[in-house]
């Protein structure tokens, strides 16, 4: 059984990292099976705001191979604005998951998702995400994933360190 848990260490290709994390291991030769009580989930990457757990299934996401994560978010999370140079392919395992396209976040241009379904944002399609009451996402496709925020200031990696 191959855990996969917390390997975030290259998810989103150095746009999201996690110090300490285990490196990722090549896809195995063989299938993969495992039950989601087998996968072992951690705080998601810094490029995410606050809140978020992730679990990486398959792949490096940090790679230029085909890659597999899950992401759950807690009730009124938002992502800004931003945008990938390859295309990202989401399915909604559980909750809403609301996504709209543009420039900036705009409540009013998000379409709800509920369970079952499914999006594919192009490379370089500007879009934005949100979900009141919490959802989990998988998200597959060829790395690396990278996530570059439409406005820097959006970027949690941005904000400013907790004074001392």
């Amino acid at each position: 059984m191959i855990h996969r848990g917390v390997v975030c260490a290259a998810v989103l290709a150095g746009a999201v990292s996690v110090a300490g994390a285990q490196e990722p291991k090549p896809s195995p030769p063989a299938h993969v099976m495992m039950t989601s009580a087998q996968m072992v989930w951690g705080a998601a990457p810094p490029a995410l705001p606050m809140g978020a757990k992730m679990v990486v299934v398959s792949g490096d996401p940090g790679q230029a191979v085909p890659f597999t994560i899950r992401a759950k978010f807690p009730p009124g999370y938002k992502i800004a604005a931003h945008w990938h140079p390859t295309d990202e392919h989401v399915t909604v395992i559980a909750g809403v998951l609301s996504l709209g396209t543009g420039d900036a976040y705009d409540a009013k241009a998000l379409h709800a998702l509920p369970a079952g379904s499914f999006a594919i944002m192009p490379a370089e399609m500007r879009h934005f995400a949100y979900t009141k009451a919490g959802a989990t996402i998988q998200v597959h496709g060829m790395g690396p994933f990278v996530l570059n925020y439409v406005n820097p200031a959006d970027d949690p990696r941005n904000a400013a360190a907790p004074a001392k």
